[in-house]
């Protein structure tokens, strides 16, 4: 998916000649504030379970883009840093009897966005785009069981206010919804075992500054 983000945000990008006075081009950093919620379940054999949590989570993202005329805009936004989940632990008691702690967390790297958005008016504007981010799991499991990573994808929807200074400058206040897909995965030490995210979903809002050349 990352590969397809890439390559579509450079063909755009480099279709446009960049020796031009004005490049139309924008690039600047965002700081982001979001609520998430997640639904899963973990199944061993003949038993499963179901979890679900919730967390607000702070994070900045630096983007590109590129005007198309006076309304359109293509850009690519990239989270550098890791988002980190809270480590979960539980005591169970397993198939053979014995009681042990299971401790889950996960982290989600390499959020990138390709998005585009519309002027309304001079300042108002709406946004979509498409999502992922890989998920490295972090798991330490009573019964021994171990799962990979996994990538996810998905979609974002937003609006914002966008105000342009005369030096070039920009700064923007956004609001958005980003709802990604669900992933299954079998443990590596026991084939009986799975783990399932039904969703992940997210609200945030998110101030930006940027320059425009």
């Amino acid at each position: 998916m990352k590969k397809l983000i890439i390559a579509f945000l450079a063909m755009s990008l480099g279709s446009f000649s960049m020796a031009s006075a004005e490049l139309g081009v924008n690039i600047g950093v965002s700081g982001q504030m979001g609520v998430f919620s997640a639904d899963g379940s973990e199944s061993e054999a003949d038993t499963k379970e179901r979890a679900g949590t919730t967390t607000v989570v702070g994070y900045s993202s630096v983007f590109i883009e590129k005007t198309l005329g006076s309304r359109l805009t293509i850009g690519f936004d990239y989270v550098p840093s890791a988002l980190s989940t809270d480590t979960a632990e539980s005591t169970r008691v397993t198939d053979i009897g014995t009681t042990g702690t299971n401790s889950v967390a996960a982290d989600f790297e390499d959020l990138s966005t390709v998005y585009a958005s519309f002027n309304i008016t001079e300042n108002f504007y709406i946004t979509g785009g498409m999502v992922s981010v890989d998920v490295i799991t972090k798991e330490s499991l009573a019964t021994g069981s171990a799962y990979g990573n996994a990538s996810l994808d998905g979609e974002m929807y937003g609006a914002g206010y966008n105000y342009d200074f005369d030096n070039g400058l920009f700064l923007r206040a956004e609001a958005n919804v980003m709802m990604m897909d669900g992933f299954t995965l079998t443990s590596t030490t026991n084939a009986d075992n799975v783990i399932k995210l039904d969703h992940l979903n997210g609200a945030n809002g998110k101030v930006s500054i940027g320059k425009s050349f």
